[in-house]
């Protein structure tokens, strides 16, 4: 193990990128997402058209070949952007369709009475979804929303693809100078549970603070 402790700066160095990558792109992931949930429940036929569109691609389309396809497509277009913001890009747009669909399923979760209510009342659709609709939708799905979060925390190594220097990328420099894959491996897969066990345990307990009493 001493290849593990003679690296802890590299490691720590790789963590905080993580921690950087993994929570810029869930900030932009949650605006896509709520955008393609609210496109998808909109009487609206062409939002929902394109809402579906987009979830279809992205759920279907493999991650390490979107975030390649980015990042040597980009530059054709004259579009000259960083290894970061490449890779925040793609975690952002994968992961909004999933979160888009999630938030949608939330949406559906509401008693249909609430709509017709908010309708009764005079308020818009937008209105409707985002004072009546959204906000006990959104409830209804921490757990799941949660997941996501911990999927995006893993999904963070395909940066490593295009050499962002976040946690894989510095695990597999370490393994090049030291050539101890099984210990170095252990100490990467350390740093990502001190990132996803404890955000089991915040969200289960956001969960039970906000969960709808029926």
């Amino acid at each position: 193990m001493n290849a593990v402790f003679d690296h802890l700066g590299d490691y720590a160095n790789g963590w905080f990128t993580t921690i950087q990558l993994a929570v810029l792109s869930f900030l932009f992931a949650m605006a896509i997402g709520l955008l393609i949930a609210a496109m998808r429940v909109s009487p609206f036929q062409p939002a929902r058209v394109v809402g579906t569109a987009y979830v279809d691609v992205f759920r279907n389309s493999p991650l390490p070949v979107l975030t390649l396809l980015f990042w040597f497509g980009l530059p054709k277009l004259d579009i000259g952007i960083s290894r970061f913001i490449t890779a925040m890009i793609v975690l952002s747009l994968y992961t909004g369709a999933f979160l888009g669909e999630t938030i949608r399923s939330g949406i559906n979760s509401v008693a249909v009475g609430q709509s017709e209510a908010a309708r009764s009342i005079g308020l818009t659709f937008t209105q409707n979804l985002r004072l009546v609709i959204l906000p006990q939708a959104l409830r209804t799905v921490v757990q799941p929303i949660g997941n996501i979060w911990i999927a995006l925390v893993k999904n963070t190594a395909v940066a490593s693809f295009i050499a962002v220097p976040e946690l894989i990328y510095r695990t597999s420099q370490i393994n090049t100078a030291e050539s101890q894959p099984v210990p170095i491996l252990i100490g990467a897969a350390v740093g990502y549970l001190l990132l996803t066990l404890p955000s089991g345990a915040v969200l289960s307990a956001i969960e039970r603070r906000v969960a709808i009493k029926r």
